[in-house]
């Protein structure tokens, strides 16, 4: 299948594939609650999930491949994980934990299954691993590139971050106030922008995901404290 030039496809890959998260994230927590949302969201993230590998097929005529770890781009990698670690952490020390209402968080996760120090453990490691890997494959790999060819790379680093931040101010704005649902957008772009940066420099998925990875864990601890031993 032939869809124009290089731009023109990329137009249209964006297209296709940006507005569907916030689409499915914004039906799941505020439009339709309840099974309609829920199916709508796994409809959304079926979506993103097969359209990067059908359009490599199908319209980039090239074959699939499970890119090998490297160690390319490694230590860019752990160093800026770490620096989210510790900025992350900070941020929540000086200013989370003062703005968060533990008894709602509490609901919260109780009304997403997560009430449990099983289940919430569960769920992290799903977060930390599969899901965290999916949004390298899909924002970074599929995403940032598109942009690339665009508006070349530092543009793409900026604008592919701001479209990764798109749906978590939605998730952010049903658990959070203002203050948090901004900082945290902030934190997200920051981070969406460095993966991408990461991706165009090395063009090493992994090396994005262990960076990402450093943000998902230290998100996970402060979950943990204020869910079960804050109060």
């Amino acid at each position: 299948m032939a869809i124009g030039n290089p731009r023109q496809r990329a137009i249209v890959a964006l297209l296709l594939l940006v507005p569907i998260p916030s689409f499915g994230t914004w039906m799941a927590m505020v439009q339709a609650e309840g099974p309609v949302g829920q199916t709508l969201f796994f409809v959304a993230k079926l979506w993103v999930l097969v359209l990067p590998v059908a359009w490599l097929v199908v319209i980039d005529k090239r074959r699939p491949a499970l890119p090998l770890p490297r160690r390319d781009g490694m230590v860019a990698a752990i160093v800026s994980g770490s620096l989210f670690f510790l900025a992350i952490a900070i941020g929540y020390w000086f200013l989370g934990r003062h703005w968060i209402e533990p008894e709602f968080m509490r609901e919260k996760a109780h009304e997403i299954g997560l009430s449990t120090p099983v289940l919430y453990l569960l769920g992290a490691v799903y977060w930390c691993t599969i899901n965290s890997i999916l949004e390298e494959y899909i924002w970074r790999w599929f995403v940032v590139t598109r942009c690339e060819v665009l508006m070349g790379r530092v543009p793409a680093v900026i604008v592919s971050g701001l479209l990764f931040t798109l749906h978590h101010i939605i998730a952010l704005n049903v658990y959070f106030d203002g203050r948090v649902t901004a900082l945290g957008s902030l934190g997200v772009f920051i981070g969406g922008a460095t993966w991408s940066w990461i991706y165009l420099r090395y063009r090493n998925i992994w090396a994005a995901y262990v960076s990402h990875v450093f943000a998902d864990v230290i998100i996970f601890i402060i979950g943990w404290q204020i869910i079960f031993a804050a109060g």
